[in-house]
This record gives structure tokens, C-alpha cells and sequence, in this order.
């Protein structure tokens, strides 16, 4: 027995150092496989797995304690109890307010339904709770925006406020959310056309026009004029828009005022998208010189993008536009444009200038020449004389300085003028007076 363990000792002694000279010089076989290192495939302890395990099961039962918890309230929504109804309701509009799964769960367990349901009711506790808690369930949320249109809610908050008129004036109580509402769900492209074939354009901009004459910077302003843009980009949307009886010259003599014009010319320039939009814009009284101030806001760089972007398609389609143009003294301000202005007003304010340039107007005509070289790179410009070149760069000059100390004049003025929302019905000297005050982007 102890020979026989010797001998074993012996053998694997000469194994090891068989195995050692090969790893020094020797080669393994070709066939087989280099065995991976330990340190490329770590192995992973059982207290690990032992810990991903428990936080695992520690998780789900969150989970699960929470869906029971949504539950219980969409419970509370089916209740034939009206305390009860009305608490589900709240707690919806609780949990839903920041937490964007909650939101998910609560729409996927059906509160949606019973929520729109609820608007049904008389009582003005169970509508204002309901449309509070539908209103927190869409923010970023596409697929509860779908699903509260598909339940109706659209409808429903339209004859909401018809009954409130019928009794007499609309529910300040309530005119706050649902135009919240119609600013969410118009936020969603499938839902611009449901909208705006249900009567909603024409609730909204009445609803602007009504608060905008006895509130200044409301958030119900803001809401309408951001729920009526978000509309406004269906194009199909724009007919109704302009069909409203003074909306246009409303939205163009309000530009002007520091909180909304910006948005305004947002919507404008959806508006004169289609040609319905343009015939619109174009008939309203003194509505080009109060675009062409506007590329005089030096400081507003986005309203003037806006504005140029407006005019530029005008003066695409129509002669009479363009002429229109000329008359409120859009010349000088383009070129101002072309120079000092952001790279996006420069390049429309070039395009506008080069449609003038071609129009075969007169007044056109005469600038025209002037600014011949610089826009298009005329071929006579070799023939040219010297003396003439620097007379007209001596008169670009003088016309950028005057236009420069023009502005300078209006930013002044600007900086002390009262913040008021322009009414429809103000005079063609308030509208002149009120197109040089100065907004704020959104």
C-alpha cells in the first residue's frame, strides 16, 4: 500500500512539471481550445445573488402594493356612493399630479371613463374634481390624451359651458380647466382635428376675447392663445379660425402687448399658411404696418423672425401684398434686417427683398436698382461707375444710421409705456401706438 502511494506521489510530481515546462516554452495542441482566464468570467458570489434576489421580491411587492392601492381608488370611481365617487376623483387628481407611471396605471385600470362620466352630474364639486384629475392624467402622457377624447370628454366640456351660458354667464370656476384641457389634448396631433370640428376654436377665441378685455396677463390668456396656436397647425383648422367674426383683426391689434405677442405671430403664421388665412390678414386695416413695426424690435429677435417669415409668404403670393408692403415703408427695415439682424431674419428679409426687387411696380423698381449688387450679383455691375457706387454706399449708410436711431427711439418710448392688452376695438392711432411695445418669447 505505501509502494503503491509513492508511486502515485511520483506521477503526479511529474505531472505538474510536465504541465509547468509546457506553460514556459512548450506549446499546447492546436486543437484545443486556450482555457479563458478567471479574471475575463467572474463568478458571481451567493450573497450576490442572494441580494439581487431580495431586492427583486422587495420591488415586485412595491409594485404589487401599489397597483392595489390604484385600485381602490378606481374602486372608489365606480362606487354607487356619490362621497365616494367624488373621493376617488380627488385622489386621482392627487396621485397623478407628478408621478408619470401612476399616470400610465391609472389609465390602463380604466379610470378614464368614470372620470368623463362624472361630468354628467349637476353638482359643480363632481365637474371640477373630474376635469382636474382628467387634466393631470394627460400631462405627457399621449396615450391618456387619446383615451380621454375617445371617451368624449371633448364634448361633454363644450356642453358644460353652453349650460353654464344658459344660466347665465359662463362658471369662472370652470372656464379655467377646461381650457387647460383643450391646451393639453390639443397638444396631441390625432386629437387637432377631433377638436377642431367639435366647436372648441370658436369657444376658445371667444373665451380670449372676453377675459382679455377685463384681466391683464392672465394664465386663462396664455392657455387660449397656446391651445388656439396648437390648433392652428392642422391647416384644416384655420378656416374656422378666420370664419370667427373679428378674430384676425383681434389677434393683429393685439401685437404689441409685452405678454403675447410672440404667440400671436405664432399663430399668424400658421393663419397665412392657407389661403384663406392670407385673404384674411390682408383686408384687416393697417395689418402690414403693424408687421413691418415689428421688424423694428431690435430686441426681440424671435418676433422679428416671426414677422418676416409672415410677410415673406404674403409677398410670395400676391402683388397687391407686396405693394401694400411698400407703402408701409418695409424697405428700410429690411435692409436693417439684411445687416444687424439674427441669420434666420436676414435670410427672409433677403428672400422679401429679392421678391420686391422683381415685383414691376415703380416704387419697387427704384430701390430695386440700389440693391441690385449686393442681393443678386447683377451682371452689369462691371459697367458701373465708381462715383455712383459710393454715393449709394454713403446713402445705405445714412439709412442704417437712421433706422438705428429710429429704434433706439422706439425702445424708449417702449420702456415707458404701460403693459395693455390691445382691444378689437381700439382706434387706428392706438394700434400705432401700441404695435411698438415689446413682448417676451415663449
Amino acid at each position: 500500500m505505501a509502494k503503491y502511494q509513492q508511486t502515485t506521489s511520483l506521477w503526479s510530481s511529474c505531472r505538474r512539471k510536465i504541465i509547468e515546462a509546457m506553460k514556459c516554452g512548450g506549446r499546447l495542441p492546436k486543437h484545443k481550445k486556450a482555457v479563458r482566464s478567471p479574471i475575463s468570467a467572474p463568478k458571481t458570489s451567493i450573497s450576490e445573488c442572494r441580494s439581487d434576489t431580495t431586492k427583486s421580491i422587495s420591488s415586485s411587492k412595491v409594485s404589487n402594493e401599489e397597483n392595489v392601492k390604484l385600485k381602490e381608488v378606481v374602486n372608489l370611481l365606480v362606487s354607487e356612493k356619490n362621497d365616494d365617487v367624488l373621493l376617488g376623483a380627488k385622489k386621482v387628481r392627487e396621485l397623478a399630479k407628478e408621478d408619470s407611471e401612476t399616470r400610465t396605471n391609472f389609465g390602463l385600470l380604466g379610470a378614464i371613463s368614470p372620470l368623463v362620466r362624472m361630468l354628467d352630474s349637476k353638482d359643480l364639486d363632481f365637474q371640477i374634481s373630474a376635469l382636474y384629475a382628467l387634466l393631470n392624467l394627460g400631462i405627457g402622457n399621449d396615450m391618456n390624451k387619446s383615451s380621454i377624447v375617445e371617451a368624449g370628454l371633448v364634448h361633454k366640456m363644450l356642453d358644460l359651458v353652453q349650460c353654464t351660458l344658459n344660466d347665465g354667464s359662463p362658471n369662472q370656476d370652470l372656464l379655467p380647466v377646461i381650457v387647460a384641457n383643450f391646451l393639453g389634448l390639443s397638444a396631441l396631433d390625432s386629437n387637432k382635428q377631433i377638436i377642431g370640428s367639435s366647436g372648441a376654436i370658436s369657444f376658445l377665441i371667444k373665451t380670449l376675447k372676453g377675459i382679455a378685455k377685463t384681466e391683464k396677463n392672465s394664465q386663462m390668456i396664455q392657455d387660449s392663445l397656446r391651445a388656439i396656436y396648437n390648433l392652428s397647425i392642422l391647416s384644416s383648422n384655420v378656416l374656422p379660425m378666420v370664419e370667427v367674426d373679428g378674430f384676425v383683426p383681434f389677434l393683429l391689434n393685439a401685437i404689441g402687448d409685452i405678454e403675447v405677442s410672440d404667440r400671436i405671430l405664432s399663430i399668424v403664421s400658421n393663419i397665412v399658411s392657407t389661403h384663406e388665412g392670407r385673404k384674411a390678414v390682408s383686408v384687416v386695416q393697417n395689418a402690414f404696418t403693424i408687421l413691418v413695426d415689428v421688424l423694428n424690435w431690435v430686441d426681440l429677435p424671435s418676433c422679428q423672425e416671426k414677422a418676416t417669415y409672415i410677410l415673406m409668404v404674403m409677398a410670395h403670393k400676391s402683388y397687391v401684398d407686396r405693394q401694400a408692403m411698400i407703402d408701409a415703408g418695409i424697405m428700410s427695415s429690411l435692409l436693417e434686417l439684411t445687416l444687424i439682424g439674427s441669420t434666420l431674419a436676414q435670410k427672409r428679409s433677403s428672400k422679401i427683398l429679392e421678391i420686391l426687387k422683381n415685383n414691376k411696380g415703380k416704387q419697387v423698381s427704384d430701390v430695386g436698382a440700389t440693391l441690385s449688387a449686393p442681393l443678386c450679383g447683377s451682371i452689369h455691375d462691371k459697367s458701373v461707375d465708381p462715383s455712383s457706387k459710393l454715393t449709394n454706399n454713403n446713402a445705405v449708410r445714412q439709412l442704417v444710421e437712421q433706422s438705428l436711431q429710429n429704434n433706439m427711439t422706439r425702445m424708449v418710448k417702449r420702456a415707458n409705456f404701460p403693459r395693455v392688452f390691445a382691444h378689437l376695438e381700439h382706434s387706428k392711432s392706438s394700434i400705432v401706438s401700441f404695435s411698438s411695445s415689446k413682448s417676451l418669447p415663449f
